[in-house]
């Protein structure tokens, strides 16, 4: 007897789903968590959390009309699922991979995804956008924002459902809850009591109520209305949503379809404007390893499904976050006004392994990148030593607290700012490009870029010295080059660079991590008969104007290179030599940074390939300059 067809098959897209009878889905979604755990044990990515939103993602899709429906993820790393579901299938397995499927949604990859997402807390903002746009167009289309607990720890989240909450636009919200205790438990009762306040009736008998209580006297009508909602809030536990104007249904199951169908029906057809939606999920769900250790597959590398095992290599090489962790318990044996504060990232930054030792001095502070920047100054005005690890892509959603609450007092916070430059296979949204320019402008910075293990060491250090102004340190994502490494850093005169090695036509100025490159460019030309110096900048400000004056003077020719967008380290040692009177002096100088575009996701190798920062793209620079680009091309 033949084996019957999966029905995973016979979905390509949501109208096919919408096609299936309600008592098949549990069936589809076995299969499509099935599928997801296939690609990821072969691409790696995101696990956790799709997992967990497999029924919910099966139920919006067969309930609501996509792509007119607008479907709204926050982050965007739960949505592989949704990829599935969405025609892409068959491409499933590029996830991350270079010309593949981005790990997150993107506008440009599916009609599917109508906001590219990846970093939280934007679904509410966006998703009102889209209420607002469809109103104004008189369409008639349904908006859901599908959010995660998490993303509800960050300020944006509250504005933007303080603004929803006062206007009358249809939008639904959709709460998926898979780790915060803010709700009663689930069971028949609250599935019971969420698709009763959701449906017509009780609309219809609310709407009632509310006319009834416009007859009463002011004074009365408004305490009887705040008792019946705060009686349904003890209920419910949606006091909070109902007071910033949303219609609150909740908890429900949502791994349960008795449960997801009739509550999305009933909010389809909702018209007395937002609704929040609080569904109960588990990260990882469905498998055994995830389920048991939701933290270590919320992202994960190539593994086994059978065993869970992930394939990492015997003997780990030590990461650049690893040492910078090292470096600051170090520190922070000697020094007890060393804080440490991290926003929603602690393995990420390597805060875990400080908190193991300080915990009183470690500060999670959720997906609040302003606030923990404005924490950190708050610790600094009062004396201590914060350092506020923070990844360069985040740190820019609390660039007006930098500004403001921390540049302007000169208060001597200290950040560590990780994932500096290329990321790879997080691709666009991940990157950290800008942070050089970002910070660079300010007044009362010191900015460093460790070229290696040894010298982020020592910036560790130098950073906890600096106590009248704040100073901030980047370093890349990956393994460290594995050199020996001292017990403790050393500090560094402030504003100082380091020649590498001497030569006398083409000098090379490395800002950070690419000085490996340099080195093996340094060599080639060598071989050219190209007389070389390289220098390790150290600073990008304050800039050691001696050694760039230096360099400038006593070679022909001058190439910065950084892991940076336009407007950071190279245009600040531009901006010298133009006002020192040295660009007239006949040097030629060319400034290699990353280039003026959003980068693919790719293995970071390949990605600066692309952006021209490897070795032989600084020989090529060097030929050309001196017009022996034909011997480089031999």
């Amino acid at each position: 007897m033949p084996f019957p067809t999966p029905l995973l098959d016979r979905v390509r897209f949501p109208a096919d789903l919408r096609q299936l009878p309600p008592e098949d889905l549990p069936q589809l979604a076995n299969e499509l968590r099935g599928e997801t755990i296939e690609a990821v044990s072969v691409t790696g990515g995101h696990l956790g959390a799709g997992l967990g939103v497999v029924e919910l993602t099966v139920a919006i899709h067969y309930i609501f009309n996509t792509p007119e429906d607008i479907l709204v993820w926050d982050v965007g790393h739960q949505a592989y699922p949704h990829k599935i579901l969405t025609g892409r299938r068959d491409r499933i397995r590029t996830l991350r991979q270079g010309g593949g499927l981005s790990g997150f949604t993107k506008r440009s990859e599916s009609e599917y995804d109508p906001f590219g997402a990846a970093h939280s807390s934007t679904s509410i903002s966006a998703g009102l956008g889209f209420a607002v746009a469809r109103d104004y167009k008189k369409s008639n289309n349904h908006v859901i924002a599908v959010i995660g607990d998490g993303s509800m720890s960050a300020g944006m989240v509250y504005e933007a459902m303080n603004n929803a909450g006062t206007r009358k636009e249809k939008l639904i919200v959709i709460l998926n809850d898979n780790d915060m205790s803010i709700a009663p438990p689930v069971g028949a009762m609250s599935a019971y009591f969420s698709r009763l306040i959701s449906s017509k009736p009780y609309q219809s008998l609310k709407k009632l109520g509310e006319e009834a209580f416009s007859h009463l006297p002011s004074r009365i009508a408004n305490v009887v209305a705040k008792t019946s909602e705060y009686a349904r809030g003890m209920i419910s536990g949606g006091t909070l949503f109902e007071e910033m104007g949303f219609h609150y249904i909740g908890p429900i199951d949502g791994h349960n379809f008795d449960h997801l169908l009739p509550v999305l029906k009933n909010a389809k057809s909702w018209e007395a404007g937002p609704i929040l939606i609080h569904v109960k999920t588990q990260k990882g769900k469905g498998y055994a390893p995830a389920e048991a250790s939701p933290d270590k597959y919320h992202g994960v590398v190539k593994f086994d499904v059978a065993t869970g095992k992930q394939h990492k290599p015997a003997v780990a090489p030590v990461s650049y976050t690893q040492v910078f962790a090292e470096a600051l318990i170090k520190e922070a044996e000697i020094d007890p006004r060393i804080m440490a504060i991290t926003a929603a990232m602690p393995s990420g930054t390597g805060l875990n392994m400080f908190a193991k030792k300080f915990s009183d001095r470690t500060f999670d502070v959720g997906i609040a990148e302003q606030h923990a920047v404005t924490f950190a100054a708050g610790l600094a005005a009062e004396g201590l030593k914060p350092f506020a690890a923070i990844y360069s892509t985040f740190l820019q959603r609390g660039y007006d607290q930098v500004v403001h609450d921390v540049a302007l007092q000169s208060l001597p916070v200290r950040f560590a700012i990780d994932r500096a430059g290329l990321v790879g296979a997080d691709g666009q949204t991940h990157a950290g490009s800008f942070d050089t320019a970002y910070l660079g402008c300010l007044p009362n910075m010191v900015l460093m870029a460790a070229a290696d293990e040894v010298e982020l060491m020592h910036m560790v250090r130098t950073s906890v010295e600096i106590n009248d102004r704040p100073s901030a340190f980047r370093y890349p994502r990956g393994d460290a080059g594995g050199q020996p490494r001292p017990e403790r850093g050393q500090v560094l005169p402030i504003g100082k660079g380091r020649i590498i090695t001497e030569g006398s036509k083409v000098a090379i100025l490395s800002y950070g991590a690419r000085l490996g490159e340099c080195m093996k460019a340094h060599e080639q030309l060598k071989l050219m008969g190209i007389s070389t110096t390289v220098a390790d900048a150290r600073f990008a400000k304050p800039l050691d104007h001696d050694l760039i004056k230096r360099l400038a003077k006593e070679h022909q020719l001058l190439i910065t290179i950084e892991e940076g967008s336009i407007g950071g380290f190279g245009s600040f040692v531009l901006h010298y030599l133009a006002n020192s009177g040295l660009l007239d002096k006949g040097v030629m100088v060319r400034s290699m940074v990353l280039p003026d575009v959003f980068l693919d996701h790719d293995t970071q190798e390949k990605q600066y390939d692309k952006s021209g920062l490897q070795a032989r793209h600084i020989v090529q620079t060097a030929a050309i300059c001196l017009g022996v680009q034909q011997k480089i091309m031999v």
